[in-house]
């Protein structure tokens, strides 16, 4: 089951504004009518049930959208770009890394869009004034948001079965539900997770059969992490013991350790203890012994072989799960898609470096983009916005004299003063 994933995320840049004048009969000299550039496409990822696994993903690791398309004369814009739509199972988390963003897609329809494309720039009809009436320029369209994302799939299940490999989880899962796990008399006949519906009639619910734990699995070892991410999903957890084996509360107890030492919440978790294989002439005769050594908690005894006690057990669940509210989801509204992207800095800042003043802010950043390189008048357009900024007054605190050079993002310049 692939479970963990890492892909590239490259929206789309804006087109670039048009540099147009009206010809036209009898219009020697007409105005300017350059148009705006299209938008760069979106990247949004979206939850469907029909997934089980990110396994889709596997092949491809860098998926990028349309860019706008350039404006035109006559006012024509550009078009947008497309976005690109990726589908995700339910129950798929999605962050950025380190302390940026995050989401928790976990219902069925739910989206947020993870990149967002570049702005288109403006063609050189929007700067026209009773002033600068013919300006030669337009803005440049901005690169879309370009993020490295983590996908981590986590099983969305009401009952989760944990116990130490071979305690009969597989098994049991096949007696009370629709599912077909493999079962064999090995450990880790269970390599994935695997769900499965319990049919009540007019109620149900979902079974998660989770690959054994061993001790150690908090670290990794074993199938470690891949199993304890699952788990964090889940309602109610079945601690499945093998009540045949040499010390039945001792493997209850390595199982409740890993997963308090993987995340503590889950030592909170509401949980049934069924002792399993009772079938067995071993398991029967110290059944009664054993089921004092669990103190106050809730002790069912089973046979998954031979279904006795199955029945006992899943009329318990459903009561518990009654009793047991499911974690709120998040409000995801379909209009007004959340937006994942990392944070900016509006204040523009000054710094000294050896050969030139370095201008820094996202504002700043993203005018130099649109504005570099397209000649004197661009450039005297870019200095107007800087100053808008405040960009006199931090170039001064810095220490800066007229005529200074300064950069902003790779656009060089020299300060007006």
């Amino acid at each position: 089951m692939i479970d963990l994933i890492e892909i590239q995320i490259i929206a789309g840049s804006g087109g670039n504004g048009a540099v147009s004048f009206r010809r036209e009969k009898f219009v020697s000299h007409g105005g300017p009518d350059g148009g705006d550039g299209g938008d760069g496409g979106d990247v949004i990822l979206e939850a469907d049930e029909g997934l089980t696994t990110l396994a889709h993903f596997r092949h491809q690791r860098i998926y990028r959208t349309e860019g706008g398309k350039a404006g035109a004369k006559r006012h024509q814009r550009g078009a947008n770009g497309g976005p690109l739509v990726l589908k995700v199972p339910v129950g798929t988390v999605i962050s950025t890394g380190g302390d940026g963003a995050s989401w928790d897609l976990d219902q069925h329809g739910a989206r947020v869009v993870v990149a967002r494309g570049g702005a288109g720039g403006r063609g050189n009809a929007r700067f026209a004034n009773s002033i600068r009436q013919a300006p030669g320029f337009a803005e440049r369209g901005i690169p879309g948001d370009e993020l490295d994302l983590t996908l981590e799939l986590k099983l969305l299940a009401d009952v989760g079965l944990v116990g130490l490999p071979s305690a009969g989880k597989s098994t049991l899962l096949r007696a009370i539900s629709n599912a077909t796990p493999d079962v064999g008399d090995f450990p880790f006949t269970t390599l994935e997770p695997v769900l499965g519906v319990v049919d009540l009639g007019l109620d149900a619910f979902v079974v998660a059969d989770l690959p054994g734990l061993i001790e150690g699995a908090h670290e990794g070892i074993g199938l470690g992490h891949q199993f304890l991410r699952h788990v964090e999903r889940t309602r109610v957890l079945v601690h499945l013991i093998d009540a045949g084996a040499a010390d039945p509360v001792a493997d209850y107890e390595t199982v409740r350790r890993e997963l308090e030492l993987h995340d503590a919440r889950l030592g909170a978790k509401r949980e049934v203890i069924a002792l399993n294989k009772i079938d067995l002439p071993t398991a029967r005769e110290r059944l009664a012994s054993l089921e004092g050594q669990f103190g106050d908690r809730e002790v069912l005894a089973i046979s998954g072989a031979t279904s006795e006690g199955v029945q006992a057990l899943v009329r318990h669940l459903q009561r518990v799960l009654q009793e047991t509210a499911p974690p709120p989801s998040p409000s995801i509204a379909t209009d007004d898609l959340p937006v994942l992207r990392p944070l900016g800095h509006d204040r523009l800042t000054v710094t000294h470096e050896a050969d030139a003043y370095v201008v820094a802010g996202a504002k700043a950043e993203e005018a130099a983009r649109k504005l570099g390189g397209g000649g004197y008048e661009a450039q005297d357009e870019l200095q107007e916005r800087l100053r808008r900024l405040g960009l006199d007054r931090e170039m001064r605190r810095a220490g800066a004299k007229a005529g200074d050079s300064m950069r902003v993002g790779a656009v060089a310049l020299e300060w007006e003063g």
